[in-house]
């Protein structure tokens, strides 16, 4: 298969291990996930375009030029960009989550803004989300207000919309404000994950711990389904960080979530973070959907304010 033109931002690639199918099951009788079933009536496509995500785009599969217009004025810009092909409706899955059934590796690049490297004016994070090849799989837009951005700054609530290559909203992503305390069990972290917008299909909260980051993936009704232990320094330099995603027993290791380094410039003067979330491809897409909730939680707790 041809390699990714120049112009495309491809983190390394690492190869996944996972534990045998056969040791999973559901979560409430093995504590173990629970794995995609297979589909085989499709569902109805995606629904219509929504006001104010519109994408421009020219040439058809393969690389092009993509823009995307968000709120105030602002533009996302992709190019030389190849999206990975869309695939077919799949029943009892949330349009948009179809790209999720195939693939098993995630690879999340945050835009530099400029404005925010020489002003330190914090602006709204825009992300790439790609699959292994390089393909683009989603486009991540923070929608926050001017104020809430500086004045909260990595604490600061959100909303993240996940796009797809028509600029449809194929997920929100939603984070309450929660104070900050390593010393307390109260005011946790937590993150809901909705798709379709609207829809919760699982929810990321913070589990208290006085040392391990560590968070609980959940399903639609709040029922732990997966848990993510991260290393005990989670800000550390010249080296990638592993925030491993584990059975509820914390026994079996499932995939993980890494924080890759970006080079020692990137790091200093920048909070543009690179990760890559390795998953099984028979979990449930919803669960992938949650995972990379789980992503964006963790950059926002442990990486947002590191520049």
């Amino acid at each position: 298969m041809e390699a990714p033109r120049s112009g495309t931002y491809l983190p390394a690639v690492y190869a996944p291990q996972y534990p045998p199918a056969a040791v999973q099951g559901p979560p409430e009788h093995t504590g173990r996930p629970t794995l995609q079933t297979n589909y085989q009536v499709p569902q109805s496509g995606y629904p219509g375009p929504q006001a104010g995500y519109t994408v421009s785009t020219s040439g058809h599969e393969g690389y092009a030029a993509t823009r995307l217009p968000i709120q105030n004025n602002q533009t996302i810009v992709l190019a030389n960009t190849q999206w990975m092909p869309a695939p077919p409706p799949i029943l009892n899955c949330p349009p948009g989550l179809e790209y999720l059934n195939q693939i098993d590796q995630l690879l999340i690049h945050q835009q530099v803004e400029l404005l925010e490297v020489l002003t330190g004016f914090e602006t709204n994070n825009k992300f790439e989300i790609k699959n292994s090849l390089g393909q683009m799989v989603y486009v991540a837009v923070e929608d926050t207000d001017c104020c809430t951005r500086n004045c909260c700054e990595a604490s600061r609530p959100f909303t993240l919309r996940i796009l797809d290559h028509l600029g449809q909203e194929v997920m929100t992503l939603e984070r309450p404000l929660r104070c900050s305390s390593c010393c307390f069990p109260c005011c946790l972290q937590e993150i809901e994950i909705q798709a379709p917008p609207g829809v919760p299909v699982g929810y990321v909260t913070q589990t208290w711990h006085p040392c391990l980051p560590k968070l609980a993936l959940q399903n639609d009704k709040r029922e732990n389904v997966l848990k993510v232990v991260g290393p005990c320094v989670a800000c550390t330099c010249c080296s990638d960080i592993d925030f491993e995603i584990k059975s509820l027993d914390e026994v079996t290791r499932i995939g993980k979530i890494t924080k890759q380094w970006s080079g020692c410039v990137k790091e200093a003067f920048t909070d543009s973070d690179n990760f890559g979330i390795q998953f099984p491809l028979d979990l449930d897409v919803k669960m992938k959907a949650v995972t990379l909730g789980a992503c964006f939680l963790i950059d926002y707790m442990f990486f947002e304010g590191c520049e």
